[in-house]
């Protein structure tokens, strides 16, 4: 099963690269482009929501956080860009670091409420600060990541495969992650918090640990965003793109691997398809994802483990009842 769960992923991945062999125009690849960079902060948002189970209303201000960092130190500091990513993510993660330091004493809904009043904080500092942050003008002549030997990357097919590569290297981690003993410890303060203190699990540090981990992936992202988009307005650290990622992992399926990053690249091209209803769209993708909601709680993966679940069982019984197989373990 372990084997057959790699090659998945190898195929996904060579999909991913055979994509602009299929898709030539260079419009999907930065529609593409751009759903590997927020599928990139929503696993991010996936560890310290679904694996940990603290509903994180601020990623999106997260991601704002590094995307400016980046655009500041690049154009106002002239701040090589690859130096001004590393930035990002450290400038990310430690601010990170004294938000959950505050707000992970909270639980519930209380940490939820917290989260999202230090999201709507972060975007009111970005757009009323005017000297440091442009304010509603926005950062513009953000430069492009430079080239790599040979590969430029001022044209959409390179970015392409760069935030490919990011993606990639963001899931290979994250699977380290959740699958080792402190992803089951993430899951275990999930399940039940006094159980997991009763077992010796120190609470505050595991979840602070995995908030930590959430932001730099977030970080990272809107480093990566600034780098491609090349502009940056406070919209970006609105709570519009927090609840998209929420509905990612939400509509996917929260607490796996797979769910995040399919809920983030399937449904902005459902989106790009109802475009042409204009505002129209929403009264179809509204009532479509309510229904989501309703008929699959546990988003599309879960609906594929438990029909698994269901068919593995189904064969279990249909073996037990096999007339011989009884009579065959007795004589073995």
């Amino acid at each position: 099963m372990k084997t057959l769960r790699n090659h998945a992923w190898l195929i996904v991945l060579a999909l991913g690269i055979a994509l602009p062999v299929v898709v030539r125009n260079d419009y999907s690849l930065t529609v593409m482009s751009t759903a590997y960079i927020f599928a990139l902060a929503t696993l991010g948002l996936n560890l310290i929501t679904g694996y940990t189970g603290q509903f994180n209303l601020a990623h999106g201000g997260f991601v704002a956080i590094g995307a400016y960092t980046v655009g500041i130190l690049s154009v106002d500091y002239q701040v090589p860009f690859w130096i001004a990513f590393v930035a990002a993510g450290v400038v990310t993660t430690a601010l990170g670091f004294f938000v959950g330091l505050v707000s992970l004493r909270l639980r519930g809904h209380y940490f939820s409420i917290f989260t999202l009043c230090v999201g709507y904080i972060i975007f009111l500092v970005i757009e009323k600060w005017d000297s440091f942050t442009h304010g509603v003008v926005g950062i513009i002549g953000i430069p492009a990541p430079p080239a790599i030997g040979p590969i430029s990357f001022e044209n959409p097919l390179p970015l392409y495969y760069l935030t490919l590569a990011f993606l990639a290297a963001g899931m290979w981690l994250m699977h380290r992650i959740v699958n080792s003993l402190l992803g089951r410890t993430f899951v275990a303060i999930r399940n039940s918090e006094p159980l997991a203190q009763s077992l010796g699990i120190d609470l505050m540090r595991n979840k602070l640990l995995a908030f930590l981990i959430s932001t730099c992936y977030a970080g990272l992202a809107g480093g990566l965003y600034a780098g491609f988009v090349r502009f940056l307005g406070p919209d970006l650290a609105g709570t519009a793109h927090t609840f998209d990622m929420t509905m990612y992992v939400v509509v996917g399926g929260i607490g796996t691997l797979a769910g995040p990053l399919l809920g983030a690249l399937a449904l902005p091209w459902l989106t790009q398809t109802l475009q042409f209803m204009q505002s129209y769209r929403f009264l179809v993708f509204g009532p479509l994802l309510i229904a989501l909601l309703i008929f699959l709680p546990h988003g599309v993966v879960g609906l594929y483990r438990s029909l698994q679940t269901r068919r593995e069982s189904q064969r279990v019984i249909r073996a037990a009842s096999m007339p011989g197989v009884t009579s065959g373990d007795s004589h073995a």
